[in-house]
């Protein structure tokens, strides 16, 4: 058994959510980074703070994903914080990876493992270094091809949120906050919208949703999530980054791209939504 620290989280989801063939997949991904980047209207003029991302499979949401990817430079960033739910364990805080390195069928991404030491210096005592909540969960996986393609080599601090409590995202934005002073640090927060209405109805609910992203509004988004006005299965990752925005401050957030799983299929019986935006 390798130390932890050793540790390199293999793909899960490789040949599920994504190709599983590394060429098929810079293919994929750089397709649909192409096909956005045509469609992108809004490019902010300032330096990205963070992106929203979302995180089926790629043929339902990989083009909205690739609207925010397909800003992004080469050696833009040197370290990437990937805030995402747990959809397959349930713990109580919020898990920052233990290990050395996440993979794909691309390569490995290394953690940065002196942010992680700063974090966990910082962070309340509901954060812990584990494992916990990164085994099998796709939402912050699928999102590194897109990344590697984008910026080419980085450093990542992938975090996994158990639990989407308002206290745990206020911290979280506190911490995530102080941690990119310097703006060399890109933040995603991984999530879909709602989930299994009718077209129509998610369309509604979708617009709670983009708009408190719109107005950096965190306080904002809880409430409509508590208050089942609109659904987002990564609320908590959204609000911690919305949290961090409004703590540093002068930004504004932009919807590059909303749809969901009936625009894909065809099917508008039961959809998914996906969102696309960006905290500039």
């Amino acid at each position: 058994m390798p130390r932890e620290i050793d540790y390199v989280r293999p793909p899960s989801v490789a040949g599920l959510f994504y190709p599983a063939d590394k060429d098929e997949l810079e293919s994929t991904c750089r397709m649909l980074l192409d096909e956005a980047k045509s469609d992108v209207k809004a490019v902010p003029s300032r330096k990205i703070f963070g992106i929203v991302a979302p995180h089926a499979g790629y043929q339902y949401s990989g083009y909205t994903a690739a609207h925010g990817y397909s800003l992004l430079r080469p050696g833009e960033f040197e370290s990437v914080i990937i805030v995402s739910p747990s959809h397959r364990e349930y713990f109580d805080g919020i898990s920052v990876f233990s290990g050395k390195s996440y993979s794909t069928p691309i390569g490995e991404v290394e953690v940065d493992v002196k942010m992680r030491e700063l974090f966990m210096e910082t962070a309340a005592e509901w954060v812990i270094e584990s494992r916990a909540g990164h085994k099998a969960e796709h939402a912050l996986e699928v999102q590194l091809p897109f990344l590697q393609l984008s910026l080419g080599t980085f450093k990542l601090l992938p975090i996994v949120m158990g639990d989407q409590k308002r206290k745990y995202c206020e911290s979280l934005g506190k911490v995530i906050a102080d941690l990119t002073g310097k703006g060399d640090t890109l933040v995603v927060a991984s999530s879909d919208l709602s989930h299994y209405y009718d077209y129509d109805t998610a369309n509604e609910l979708d617009r709670v949703c983009t708009a408190d992203v719109s107005a950096l509004d965190p306080d904002k988004l809880i409430e409509d999530l508590e208050s089942r006005r609109c659904e987002a299965c990564g609320g908590g990752p959204i609000s911690s980054l919305l949290f961090a925005a409004r703590m540093k401050g002068g930004m504004e957030g932009s919807i590059l791209y909303h749809c969901n799983s009936g625009d894909t299929t065809g099917d508008k019986s039961g959809v998914v939504g996906y969102l696309s935006a960006v905290i500039a």
